[in-house]
């Protein structure tokens, strides 16, 4: 069966693949991961069936740990359990992670990445909360793109079973797992065909019964403690090459091959950025923008960060490599760096030492993103640029002005990288207006067509529903590679008139852009009703102005 073109977003396609290969789900909602959660109720509820011909249990507990508790003494009993959680959501599930990992038990927690609450809490993404889960003993599996959401699902799936070593599958929260993008749905036979029936039943045969009693889950003396617990050194040894065998089986069904560490660039580059997540997708189209103007740097997305594979990891950079500068999305207070840093800077200091490298390219540490900051190409260049100086600044933010300890790069905001063919369009709602919803839909309808392609994403804040919203499409004839915010848009709408007082709505307006307002005041009036600060915007770059008395257009009777 051929594969199908969507769109949908990152929860959804990640819940596909979670829906179909467990058998109970223990949940919790907590934003961004909801979704997932209120999807595999739904599709229980309506009777849809896994690839075994069953339909899924769901019990939503009374808190992450409760949920966490659940999903752990469902595994004992064999069955195939998983849930969803972000942020906090994520700490209350750590004390039965360890658990899980310690008794060598195959799942997967699939999770939104979130920011944690610190000096303020933020509902939106960063990696904080995933690399909190770094010593739990869960493999940490991550994927930048809506369409990685879904293959590695199945992939995560697939090598929990053959490794028993649990884990913990991310994406970004909102800005992967929110995203509306183009993907290729991976058949039911094609996922029940990567599935390994042998390792499924020797999963449930693992199950605590009193047919077959064993000892789990005891205390242990200092005379034993320390033995059993380096005793899951093999498993973890065999996690790499496991992981690897699972992308090729689920690469070889579907089309689409992946591997722990994926290099893109010039293949000579002497400059190479090293990051987890979407922001692979900016700086790697940065890097092709780059190159063709004749630099030599490259990307390398780091898809396996738990068990870290060291060997892989060299092998998939360049030789000609001499400076290296690694994002972490995510801020370790009092650190000498943040941990996807600290990995980097080990492996080559090991590796030095072993001989295995010829010389240690200077290492540089940056963060960005928390919060989902957007993170766009300007900033991806400024990272690049900066490794061009003889000392690189260490320890680096982008995309923020830190004027308290003045660590941020200088960005040339006027960088833009975008293809001309590709449509850009922003729209102003309220939430709850049902805008968003419109755009959701227009996103799939300007898909629907062979060769056309579509990307949504919708900005929010915090007090959702009464506040305002932001939709960002694009659309176009090839896939759309752009994780960020428009910079540039030749189609605006504003939903709501006010908005033209309160928010910079035309900001990213292009020149001869079109612009459609709705507004109470006739097209003959509205004029002398707008803003200063907007007229001059219309008149500076030409803008078409339209209006539109949508609110009353609504609110008149339709005709019989």
């Amino acid at each position: 069966m051929s594969a199908k073109s969507v769109v949908m977003d990152g929860n959804t396609a990640a819940a596909h693949i979670a829906y179909r290969v467990n058998d109970c789900f223990a949940v919790f909602p907590i934003t961004p991961s909801s979704t997932m959660a209120e999807l595999v109720d739904e599709w229980a509820a309506k009777g849809l069936k896994n690839v075994w011909g069953q339909v899924a249990s769901i019990q939503q507990m009374q808190s992450e740990g409760g949920a966490a508790g659940a999903v752990h003494g469902a595994l004992q009993s064999g069955a195939l359990t998983t849930t969803f959680t972000a942020s906090q959501g994520l700490l209350l599930m750590l004390p039965n992670m360890y658990k899980i990992a310690g008794e060598l038990t195959p799942c997967v927690f699939h999770v939104a990445a979130r920011a944690l609450a610190t000096q303020a809490l933020s509902i939106f993404g960063d990696h904080s909360d995933v690399m909190s889960a770094r010593m739990t003993g869960f493999a940490l599996l991550g994927a930048a793109t809506v369409q990685e959401s879904h293959d590695l699902a199945l992939v995560a799936q697939v090598a929990t079973l053959e490794a028993r070593v649990p884990v913990l599958f991310f994406f970004d929260g909102f800005r992967t797992s929110h995203e509306e993008n183009t993907i290729l749905l991976i058949p039911d036979e094609q996922i029940r065909a990567a599935m390994d029936d042998d390792l499924v039943r020797a999963h449930r045969a693992h199950a605590l019964t009193p047919e077959r009693p064993v000892i789990r889950g005891t205390t242990h003396n200092p005379d034993t403690f320390f033995q059993a617990r380096e005793a899951s050194n093999p498993y973890y040894a065999r996690m790499p090459d496991i992981v690897q065998r699972a992308m090729d089986r689920v690469g070889a069904l579907t089309g689409r091959q992946y591997r722990l560490f994926r290099y893109s660039g010039h293949p000579e580059a002497d400059r190479v950025a090293i990051v987890i997540g979407s922001a692979f997708e900016v700086l790697d189209e940065t890097a092709a923008w780059l190159n063709a103007r004749g630099e030599k740097v490259g990307v390398l997305q780091v898809l396996l960060y738990r068990p870290w594979d060291a060997k892989r990891f060299l092998d998939a950079l360049p030789k000609t490599v001499r400076k290296v500068a690694v994002l972490d999305r995510t801020k370790e207070s009092g650190g000498p760096g943040d941990p996807l840093y600290l990995d980097v800077v080990t492996t080559f200091a090991e590796a030095m030492a072993a001989g295995t490298v010829p010389a240690m390219p200077v290492i540089v540490g940056g963060r960005y993103g928390l919060s989902s900051k957007d993170f766009d190409p300007a900033m991806a260049k400024a990272v690049f640029d900066e490794l061009k100086q003889a000392a690189p600044k260490r320890g680096f933010t982008v995309g923020i002005h830190d004027d308290v300890s003045h660590t941020s790069l200088t960005v040339d905001a006027s960088v833009d990288i975008e293809p001309p063919d590709v449509v850009r369009a922003l729209f102003f709602g309220l939430g709850a207006d049902g805008t968003v919803g419109a755009n959701k839909n227009s996103t799939k309808i300007l898909a629907s067509g062979e060769g056309r392609y579509a990307q949504g994403y919708f900005v929010y804040d915090s007090k959702k529903s009464g506040s305002y919203t932001i939709s960002h499409l694009r659309f176009g004839p090839k896939p759309i590679r752009a994780p960020y915010l428009l910079k540039s848009a030749s189609f605006i709408g504003v939903h709501k008139f006010e908005f033209l007082y309160k928010l910079d709505t035309l900001a990213a307006a292009a020149q001869g852009a079109t612009v459609l307002v709705n507004s109470p005041y006739p097209a003959d009036a509205v004029w002398n009703e707008l803003p200063h600060d907007v007229q001059q915007q219309c008149i500076d770059r030409k803008l078409k102005l339209y209006v539109i008395d949508a609110s009353r257009v609504a609110a008149t009777p339709s005709s019989p």
